[in-house]
């Protein structure tokens, strides 16, 4: 993705593989954005989005327009640096396009936001452990830091919100991007979201901004209104397999595996991918290694069956937590 052509109306990046830094520290930062601010973003003629590669070095593209969904991806991919300074001046661009907002900006005037898409997997690294990390982002860079909890359906992405003036979210995109990088491995295989207005697999839920149609994983194209084949159908085995590598934390495979093994056999019936699980910790974090090997589609429900199964168990942990520490308090 990061080598990939940059677009504007006419598409979005290329998706081919994972966001990489490679060996020259490429970051790929993915942002949601509204049709309206897409379109200022772009700028007449795509003028503005060529302007933004032009002073930063980076590759930017909005992705296309999808009748009836009202939001978009942007997409921008550089140097640390590069990416930081290209979305502190998109926030400029929209900040000065708001006739409410003026560019010289009072200290009553609303902070201005940038939605970042951010995956599950890598979002410790932003958060650190009890919150600390974060809270350090947010102290050096001046800007206001809101995680969600929520994964953005059919994905496996979170949004991080970051609040502020042009020059503090850039600090704080910065900080962020740096984060991201010095664990980017954990990344791989992460389920890109895409607004979509295609609901045959919505799983949508509620509170959620945004439709989960019209999504692709690893550069394939979004399925139209098709489903995956029954495991048990007896039409040919697919060409098309992929294997993706994702870790879980040992103390959460229990919960993915279920009683007599009942949940991975649901996720794998589900989904139609075969799932192995490694009997030994990969690395000293003491994580295990799921192996999903399927077609893009099938791996891309697995991938979301399994986040849903792990959401769905932190939830009852914190909540048997909260309830303990009452039953103390009492």
């Amino acid at each position: 993705m990061s080598d990939a052509p940059a677009q504007h109306e006419s598409g979005s990046p290329n998706q081919s593989r994972s966001p990489s830094p490679g060996g020259n520290e490429v970051l790929t930062l993915r942002a949601l954005v509204s049709t309206k601010d897409a379109g200022v973003i772009i700028g007449k003629g795509g003028k503005n989005v060529a302007d933004l590669r032009d002073q930063t070095g980076v590759k930017a593209g909005v992705s296309k327009v999808v009748q009836g969904v009202h939001e978009r991806v942007l997409t921008v991919s550089g140097s640390v640096e590069g990416v930081a300074k290209a979305y502190g001046l998109i926030v400029s661009q929209l900040l000065s396009s708001t006739p409410s907002s003026p560019v010289s900006s009072t200290p009553s005037a609303p902070p201005s936001s940038i939605r970042l898409l951010i995956s599950h997997n890598l979002m410790g690294s932003v958060i650190g452990r009890n919150g600390l990390k974060i809270k350090a982002i947010q102290d050096s860079s001046g800007a206001r830091m809101i995680a969600s909890k929520d994964i953005l359906p059919q994905s496996t992405e979170r949004i991080v919100e970051v609040q502020g003036s042009s020059d503090s979210i850039a600090r704080a995109v910065e900080e962020i991007g740096r984060c991201l990088l010095e664990d980017w491995d954990r990344g791989v295989g992460t389920v890109y979201f895409h607004p979509g207005s295609n609901d045959e697999r919505s799983g949508r839920r509620s509170g959620q901004q945004s439709g989960g149609g019209g999504r692709r994983t690893n550069g394939d194209a979004p399925p139209r209104g098709r489903t995956s084949p029954s495991p048990n159908s007896p039409t040919p085995p697919p060409t098309n397999l992929r294997t993706q590598n994702i870790s879980i934390p040992s103390d959460m495979v229990g919960c993915i595996i279920g009683r007599n093994g009942t949940k991975i056999t649901e996720i794998r019936r589900l989904s139609g991918s075969k799932i192995s699980i490694a009997k030994e910790p990969h690395d000293e974090t003491g994580e295990r290694m799921f192996t999903i090997v399927g077609t893009p589609e099938a791996n891309e429900k697995a991938l979301f069956l399994l986040y849903n199964q792990l959401e769905s168990e932190k939830e009852r942990r914190v909540g048997r937590e909260q309830l303990q520490q009452e039953e103390m308090q009492d």
